[in-house]
């Protein structure tokens, strides 16, 4: 049952972070840049999107070590910043996309099992559903953290003015790291956040 579990998260996982990726490229189109559909990562296929380190090996870690989040990412879909029809505010969109998608996807299957549950319905499906809410919320949360090549510092980035540019820079330049230590010392403070939220949308407390 554990091992089942297991691939199950995983599972979920991906497919969210592939829905997550596909959001950026939709809104990098929308604002004139076609580069993600041209090197054909407009898919649900997730083979297109795994990253090997962000898909498989940190999720198997963190599910090994009993980590109460569970998160990754997938290859970055590429865009070409030069071809938004509005640079600032195209890139901002392209960014906050990703984000914008898996906690969508959070509420709508959050109120799904609200209204389900008021309906009696058997506690497996309860489970699939509520693992969909939390994923989702853990990916929203954490893609919001803002460490380059996590969504949230390409937010930062793109309302930061000129003159923050050195921070920029040292983000970028130390940004495994600096993510790294994040993940394995400070990422326990996402699950207080992700408790709130699943319980604000669900209605069932953690």
């Amino acid at each position: 049952m554990q091992f089942a579990n297991t691939f199950f998260f995983i599972a979920i996982l991906i497919m969210s972070v592939v829905i997550h990726e596909i959001s950026h490229g939709y809104a990098a189109e929308f604002f004139g840049d076609n580069t993600a559909r041209r090197a054909g990562r407009l898919t649900l296929n997730p083979l297109r999107h795994l990253d090997m380190f962000g898909s498989i090996i940190l999720p198997l870690l963190l599910v090994l070590a009993q980590s109460p989040v569970l998160f990754g990412w997938a290859k970055p879909v590429p865009y070409t910043p030069a071809n938004l029809s509005n640079r600032k505010w195209g890139t901002f969109s392209v960014a906050i996309a990703g984000v914008l998608a898996n906690f969508f996807i959070a509420v709508f299957f959050g109120l799904l099992l609200r209204f389900l549950l008021m309906k009696g319905v058997f506690p497996q499906a309860a489970f699939i559903i509520s693992s969909i809410v939390l994923i989702n919320l853990g990916l929203g949360i954490f893609n919001l953290i803002p460490i380059p090549p996590l969504d949230g510092s390409r937010i930062l980035f793109s309302l930061l003015p000129e003159s923050a540019y050195p921070v920029i820079i040292f983000l970028e330049r130390y940004s495994l790291l600096i993510l790294l230590l994040f993940i394995f010392f400070l990422s326990n403070w996402i699950f207080p956040a992700m408790a709130y939220l699943y319980t604000l949308i669900t209605g069932i407390a953690l």
